[in-house]
């Protein structure tokens, strides 16, 4: 594999934007070096204000969009299209990497369902053909009672998804997967979870789609683009993590720095503001004082941090919030080519896998030798249980075993592969998560004044890579003298489509902007 590019320094005129903004004596400590705590570090950087960033992993920044290696082999921590409708967002990734790092990738993904592989996005003949008309007719007489009575209130997912495609569609193609992701039923599942992941997309939509599929109108709704059916997207040649990884080299070359290994285990506050940071690293404890903070850290670690401690009522809501843990088993294949998806939903009850990746696919320079390929195979799990407390022989055999039952690869070509975990991949929307972190941040808000939460865990929000990284820019900017709500950031393909949308000078989307003296709002 070809080495990779060595970072260089923007000169586009955006980096100077804020040139001198850092010299009124501010020095903030993010806590965290994935997308969001990278973003936040490197806007600040830009902008001449001195950072730390804290992060625990002694070698890999990214967080959940990094990129691991195993003898040569690059794969994502789950997939990461860059695909987004902020244009200060595209702006900043292209600003951290060069036209030449990137590729335009056309999106291949299907479903695995009853042994047979659907297109995904669904394509009407497809379906129609591979369920059979008997199951085809019973899914739309499924779709139009749905229609005619629907369910009230639309509390969970499953209320949202049976209401705009019909019971039997969502049992086919959405429950079996959705529970091996949450590792519980549908019906417990916040309605929140499927608005923001798919907004936009009905049967109406899907079938829309699928017949405008040749005449190039596909994956649109009144003109603007629906995330869930988009058809292409932009990726950096080496994943995801080379993004984070040349951002880091950016933060220090410019002077500030990125501290691996030392993981947070402190929150010291007094007089409303925290005074500094507290972390445990291999030569031992330090603390990190500040006059600002942003964390990504998740809402419940962060509040076990915190000195003196908040009320009951704050620590019991950071306890009652849930998340998801996550591993990926990559397997190498002794074969050039397996398939020509991007990924492979797999709605099979019958095997554990949830997804699978042809890192191959997203990028040719994944692979160190073009004549094999690296699947990764995505298990959804919690930390303890049975999935996650296999060792990385077994869970090999495992994977190697469902890969041969779905057809995808014959356990004599799998030749080596390697496991990576990932703790608090997801945070859960259950039916109380909402009043839990507005709970907690309406704490934080008015007791640690000098503290930002931006990012996915950071917030308790199913963050997308792009949305975490308009949370962080807009906390930056917050720190530069303006004024902003990283809290608004919608988590739809829009942003923030509501009545009231805010248009900066360049037509832009942007979350609704403070006014003097307003506060940000709860989590709702």
């Amino acid at each position: 594999m070809t080495s990779e590019p060595t970072a260089t320094q923007s000169t586009s005129p955006r980096a100077d934007a804020h040139a001198g903004a850092g010299g009124d004596g501010r020095r903030v400590v993010v806590m965290g070096a994935g997308p969001a705590g990278l973003t936040a570090a490197w806007e600040l950087t830009r902008a001449g204000v001195p950072v730390e960033v804290l992060e625990a992993d002694p070698e890999t920044v990214g967080g959940i969009a990094r990129t691991a290696s195993y003898k040569g082999f690059r794969f994502d921590i789950g997939g990461h299209r860059f695909f987004t409708k902020a244009d200060d967002v595209r702006v900043v990734w292209h600003e951290i990497l060069d036209d030449d790092d990137w590729l335009t990738v056309p999106r291949l993904s299907r479903i695995y369902y009853n042994g047979r592989f659907f297109q995904y996005p669904l394509r009407a003949f497809d379906a129609l053909r591979k369920l059979g008309l008997a199951t085809s007719v019973l899914c739309v007489l499924s779709y139009g009672k749905a229609k005619a009575f629907p369910r009230k209130p639309e509390n969970s997912f499953e209320d949202w998804i049976v209401n705009r495609f019909g019971n039997r569609l969502f049992s086919i193609f959405f429950k079996t997967y959705t529970e091996k992701v949450w590792g519980m039923p549908c019906s417990e599942i916040s309605a929140d979870w499927a608005a923001q992941r798919i907004k936009g997309l009905s049967l109406v939509e899907a079938v829309k789609n699928a017949v405008l599929a040749s005449r190039g109108g596909a994956g649109k709704k009144n003109g603007e683009v629906i995330k869930t059916l988009i058809e292409e997207f932009e990726y950096p040649k080496y994943g995801p993590g080379m993004m984070w990884e040349r951002a880091t080299e950016q933060v220090r070359a410019a002077g500030n720095d990125v501290h691996m290994g030392e993981r947070v285990v402190g929150i010291r506050h007094a007089g409303g503001r925290v005074c500094e940071v507290l972390v445990d690293a291999s030569d031992g404890s330090k603390a990190y004082a500040g006059t600002d903070f942003i964390s990504t850290l998740p809402i419940r670690d962060l509040v076990g941090m915190i000195d003196p401690t908040p009320p009951q009522q704050v620590i019991e809501a950071a306890n009652a919030l849930r998340y998801r843990d996550f591993l990926t088993v990559v397997l190498v294949v002794d074969r050039p080519d397996l398939f020509p998806d991007n990924w492979i939903y797999i709605h099979d009850p019958a095997v554990h896998l949830g997804r699978v990746q042809n890192f191959k696919n997203w990028s040719p320079f994944m692979v160190p030798d073009p004549s094999q390929t690296a699947l990764g195979l995505e298990y959804f799990c919690t930390e303890g249980d049975t999935l996650w407390e296999m060792d990385d022989d077994a869970l090999r055999a495992l994977g190697s075993r469902e890969i041969a039952r779905i057809g995808l690869a014959r356990p004599e070509e799998i030749v080596d592969g390697t496991t990576v975990r990932m703790r608090k991949a997801y945070p859960v929307y259950d039916e109380h998560y909402r009043d839990n972190v507005a709970t907690v941040w309406g704490w934080i808000r008015d007791n640690l004044r000098n503290l930002q939460l931006v990012g996915r865990n950071g917030m308790h929000k199913y963050n997308n890579q792009d949305h975490s990284m308009m949370t962080a820019m807009l906390a930056a900017r917050n720190l530069l003298g303006e004024q902003w709500d990283p809290w608004n950031v919608n988590t739809d393909a829009e942003y923030h489509e509501e009545a009231g949308e805010d248009h900066d000078t360049a037509g832009r989307l942007l979350p609704q902007r403070l006014t003097a003296g307003q506060g940000t709002d709860d989590a709702a």
